[in-house]
């Protein structure tokens, strides 16, 4: 596994007990490194994604909204809320990454963590928001 999927899956654990227990990122992360051991650079790269998101989370959840509008962001299944918080991030925030990267990531992490579905969930979500992102750019 490389070291951004293992990053992204530490900070997905992260995020999914922020999100449940409300604890900050720095208990999750130390409970997570009790539980196993990471690599520095996997643990740099999942700290600062899951630092971003929680700094810009209003904004990101207000995408998801965006792009969700039948399926209200508190009714999702926890694992889709941060796989997509997390994608959406990387693509708006993190211009090293290509976003098809972030959407192929995503997807791939749902289909591992979540439901049959969330995979095509999340990459509809994704796709929508990137085609109206390029839209914008032009």
């Amino acid at each position: 596994m490389g070291k951004r999927r293992a990053a992204r899956e530490l900070a997905l654990k992260l995020l999914f007990q922020v999100d449940l227990t409300e604890t900050s990122i720095t208990e999750a992360l130390e409970s997570a490194l009790k539980a196993a051991s990471h690599e520095e650079a996997t643990i740099s790269f999942a700290c600062q994604l899951s630092e971003k998101i929680l700094a810009n989370l209003e904004e990101i959840d207000r995408l998801i909204s965006k792009y969700t509008k039948l399926w209200p962001i508190d009714r999702m299944a926890n694992v889709d809320r941060c796989l997509l918080r997390m994608a959406i991030c990387e693509i708006l925030y993190f211009d090293d990454i290509p976003p098809s990267v972030s959407v192929d990531e995503a997807v791939e992490l749902a289909k591992k963590y979540s439901t049959a579905d969330s995979g095509r969930f999340i990459n509809g979500v994704l796709g929508s928001l990137i085609r109206d992102l390029a839209g914008d750019a032009t």
